[in-house]
């Protein structure tokens, strides 16, 4: 394929958070495919890029603003080869947060025990959806306020319709009104 398109997978991850992309794939090296991976957000930071892809990846990175990622794949296929018999399967797995976090590695460095490891990674979690709670929060009162405005001018552009539809309707009475009587018809 001469520009072949990009498939996209989205996902929204908050601020400074971690994010760990493992992505399996079949096929291999010099197999007539070359396969792309690109990792960037709506505001056009970009966290990954790795080209001619086999076998298995491990991308981590950490964002800088809560927003929606884009996990994009691009199959390209070398000129010369048959496009009907190549294709790859593609597993991709997106952890964020207190998901992506190592916590094997978490107890081996605070020497902790495993109920201990559990509870820590509960109150990361409780934390995260804390947090996803008071940003829904917030979103809710913004659209309200977008609601509010808009209602507010939608009824005072309906009283201004209303108003001009009458005096229009009022103009048009005495308009023919008083073409009538110079006609003398009235």
């Amino acid at each position: 394929m001469e520009n072949p398109t990009p498939t996209c997978i989205r996902d929204f991850v908050g601020r400074d958070q971690m994010v760990v992309i493992n992505l399996k794939t079949t096929g291999y090296r010099g197999d007539g495919q070359r396969l792309s991976l690109t990792v960037h957000d709506t505001l056009g930071n970009n966290f990954y890029r790795k080209e001619d892809i086999s076998g298995e990846v491990r991308a981590v990175f950490t964002t800088q603003d809560a927003g929606a990622i884009d996990i994009c794949l691009t199959n390209r296929i070398e000129p010369g080869r048959n496009r009907v018999y190549l294709t790859r399967e593609v597993e991709i797995d997106v952890e964020s947060g207190a998901a992506a976090r190592d916590w094997n590695a978490v107890q081996a460095a605070e020497k902790l025990q495993p109920a201990e490891v559990e509870l820590k990674r509960i109150a990361e979690m409780t934390s995260e959806i804390a947090y996803h709670l008071s940003y829904l929060k917030a979103r809710e009162e913004r659209m309200r306020d977008t609601n509010e405005s808009t209602n507010s001018r939608v009824k005072w552009f309906s009283i201004l319709i209303v108003l001009a539809l009458l005096g229009l309707g009022g103009w048009q009475i005495q308009y023919l009104r008083h073409y009538f009587k110079v006609k003398h018809i009235i």
